[in-house]
């Protein structure tokens, strides 16, 4: 009974993530979640309660993965900024491919429509650029007038606007080349000595390929 309960659960929570992210929290129903993973509405109700704790399962969700992307964040060996790349890359990828991923970052940026507190997603990140940005201070690699912790807001928050409309963005480039230019850009800032290609480069190298 249990694994049966687990896998309804999990076929819920992956339906309301594709309508969450095609037609956005509002556009969705009870009965469309219902519809679309050939599920009763009786049993959203009994595993989730509301639509709100449902989008709130998604959102919760999107976080339980992201642990597994900052892996190469604790690796030995590899310089700090390049770790800060190849993390973003990660979660670009994420943000990209991964429906759940997806759907969260529309629920949040629809926060203000749904009757609950959704999570947010930049704190931790934040932390985490605050601490690789210290570790590139004390190595000597970063730039001199860079304070880590008022620049790793700026960079969480700049990174994440740039993955949410990159779709939308004129000139028809896909999200990696807009997400290279921009780590392009960004690095000749961040680095004190700037070599922001080489440092792309590198990172790319180390992001796992997908099975």
């Amino acid at each position: 009974m249990q694994d049966r309960a687990r896998e309804t659960r999990k076929a819920l929570l992956e339906s309301a993530a594709h309508l969450f992210f095609e037609r956005g929290y509002a556009g969705t129903s009870v009965n469309d979640i219902s519809d679309h993973s050939g599920k009763t509405s009786g049993a959203i109700y009994f595993h989730y309660s509301s639509k709100e704790k449902l989008a709130l399962a998604v959102a919760r969700e999107q976080f339980a993965t992201w642990p597994q992307l900052a892996a190469p964040y604790a690796a030995p060996g590899i310089p700090p900024l390049e770790k800060l790349v190849v993390l973003s890359l990660s979660v670009a990828r994420s943000l990209s491919e991964d429906i759940v991923a997806r759907a969260g970052a529309r629920l949040w940026a629809e926060r203000r429509g749904i009757e609950a507190a959704v999570p947010a997603p930049f704190g931790a990140w934040a932390q985490a650029v605050t601490r690789l940005l210290a570790q590139a201070r004390t190595r000597g690699e970063l730039a001199a007038d860079v304070k880590p912790s008022a620049a790793a807001v700026t960079l969480v928050c700049a990174f994440f606007g740039l993955c949410t409309l990159t779709d939308d963005l004129p000139g028809g480039r896909a999200r990696g080349e807009q997400i290279d230019q921009w780590w392009l850009l960004t690095l000749k800032s961040l680095q004190a000595t700037p070599d922001p290609a080489g440092l792309l480069a590198r990172a790319r190298v180390r992001i796992p390929v997908q099975p």
